[in-house]
């Protein structure tokens, strides 16, 4: 290996061990994102809910809710994460295992048609403009942190494809 090439491969592997970096914080967010407040309801000043992505979906659940539960769940819960799996899966591979290097870029086209940041706010925002008579609703720091786990993600698999699909530039 030549003095260049072995300066391409150190470089390569910088900005993956960045890529792993940004995931490791999308993942982050994403958990907080998850589990943290992403909405209060005030009803006529005495009664307060406060909901998270994991109590909504568990509510579902247990309301019998079976499809709105498996299509959140899904869409809000399972790809998310499995996006992130993937990322982190696709930048330990080795440059010279094309055919799998494909196959997961695939699939991650595939995830990023399905990617729910958008329909996730709009629905928020539909819930505070509706009840803004009936009830007094608050944003909270979850919605915050899922929104801002969905932009890192997209900004990762958009810099991921970019490496691999040419490592040199």
């Amino acid at each position: 290996m030549n003095r260049e090439e072995l300066m391409i491969s150190r470089e390569f592997r910088a900005r993956v061990g960045r890529l792993r970096v940004l995931i490791a914080v999308a993942a982050v967010l994403l958990g907080v994102g998850l589990v943290a407040p992403i909405i209060t309801l005030e009803k006529f000043l005495v009664i307060e809910n406060t909901f998270s992505v994991l109590s909504g979906v568990t509510e579902l659940l247990l309301a019998g809710q079976w499809f709105l539960f498996a299509i959140i769940a899904g869409f809000s819960v399972v790809l998310p994460i499995l996006k992130l799996v993937l990322l982190f899966r696709i930048l330990g591979l080795d440059h010279l295992e094309r055919d799998r290097l494909a196959h997961y870029l695939h699939w991650m086209h595939l995830y990023g048609k399905w990617s729910m940041l958008d329909v996730f706010v709009v629905a928020i925002l539909v819930v505070a403009v509706k009840l803004g008579a009936i009830a007094d609703v608050q944003m909270r720091f979850g919605l915050y942190a899922f929104a801002a786990s969905v932009l890192l993600t997209m900004f990762v698999t958009a810099r991921v494809v970019a490496l691999t699909s040419d490592p040199e530039a």
